[in-house]
């Protein structure tokens, strides 16, 4: 059986909220990027989750902890993402720290799966978007966090389809 773990930085608990949502229909592991070991990048299925704070500003813990991911052995590693952000106070870098996230796993070798299309969004600018999608999953518990369940539910759907 594949492993499934979920490393998440989160400041009001709305990323671990997420994060907890994905590992329950994964079967996988939340945990908190600043308890993570170097043992916890090596699953089979590596998800990144972040919030984005200020202008674009990647969540703190991640700020504090991302050696521990640009240190990790992604080479070849299979890497999805996930981000929440306000894409009405924050529009012009709405998800800028999934943006982030995307760049360091690239630059560490991962191989990122799990792009989400942008159509329904109202944002003018994401350096979360690549090719005309999101890198990850996009989320926003600001201003519709009512959507947040059914589309965790549709991009863990997406992403059963790696672990069978």
């Amino acid at each position: 059986m594949k492993t499934t773990n979920i490393l998440y930085g989160s400041t009001t608990g709305n990323t671990e909220r997420a994060a907890k949502q994905i590992a329950a229909l994964l079967n996988g592991k939340a945990i908190a990027i600043r308890n993570a070991q170097a043992a916890d990048f090596e699953a089979d299925l590596l998800i990144l989750g972040t919030s984005t704070w200020g202008i674009g500003d990647l969540q703190d813990d991640w700020s504090a902890e991302l050696g521990k991911l640009q240190t990790a052995s992604l080479k070849g590693r299979t890497v999805a993402l996930f981000g929440l952000g306000d894409q009405s106070s924050f529009s012009s870098s709405y998800l800028d720290g999934l943006g982030t996230l995307y760049d360091a796993v690239v630059a560490g070798g991962a191989h990122v799966i799990g792009t989400w299309p942008i159509e329904g969004y109202r944002y003018s600018e994401s350096q979360a978007v690549r090719n005309g999608a999101f890198v990850g999953l996009a989320l926003d518990d600001d201003n519709e966090a009512s959507l947040t369940p059914q589309r965790i539910a549709a991009w863990c759907d997406v992403l059963r389809g790696f672990l069978s």
